[in-house]
């Protein structure tokens, strides 16, 4: 790790709320805390990250601080990026990346602790998409919000129908994954 000391409490220029919250559960902007539990978690499952390698924590460190560090200040950012909490413990992170401001679109994003995957997935990736469509739809106003995923995992699909996506499109064979071309499917839903 780096010396640079990273601060505590960031707060995004952007939204004019900072916390989302529905009963144990809350995103916050993403604190630096986190990051290096983060880092575990994206090391554990490269297969469904567009991730090749795992990261070290220099470059970890070197991402906060030159990529998610500035993009608090900023107006308009690429990403807005959450710490997801369960009773104020990070159990997961994600939020809104490849922001398009202009035509008020942006793809969801979202990881969680590995080792509560095969039992909870679907309970913290639909709290997390409620949650998330309030920064999205309440708060920055955007038009529509969508998720590109690996047709790895089938769970996936089953919330995000319970929480009112519609499949958009399937990226036939679109990428090789532990040998063997999978599917590329994409999900949406447009602010009511």
């Amino acid at each position: 790790m780096t010396d640079f000391s990273f601060p505590t409490n960031l707060q995004y220029k952007a939204l004019s709320k900072q916390m989302f919250t529905h009963g144990d559960y809350s995103i916050v902007p993403i604190r630096m805390m986190d990051r290096m539990q983060i880092m575990k978690w994206r090391n554990e499952q490269l297969y469904h990250l567009r991730q090749n390698n795992p990261l070290t924590a220099a470059q970890q460190d070197d991402y906060f601080k030159q990529i998610v560090l500035p993009q608090f200040d900023e107006q308009t950012p690429p990403q807005l990026l959450f710490s997801y909490l369960e009773n104020g413990v990070c159990i997961g992170y994600g939020g809104l990346v490849h922001i398009n401001w202009q035509d008020k679109n942006a793809e969801i994003s979202f990881l969680m602790d590995t080792s509560l995957e095969k039992e909870n997935f679907c309970t913290h990736w639909s709290m997390f998409l409620s949650l998330i469509q309030k920064v999205a739809f309440l708060d920055i106003k955007l038009h529509k919000i969508f998720t590109y995923a690996y047709d790895l995992r089938p769970k996936l699909y089953e919330s995000l129908i319970e929480s009112g996506f519609i499949e958009d499109a399937r990226l036939k064979d679109h990428c090789f994954i532990e040998n063997e071309f999978r599917d590329v499917v994409i999900y949406y839903k447009i602010c009511n």
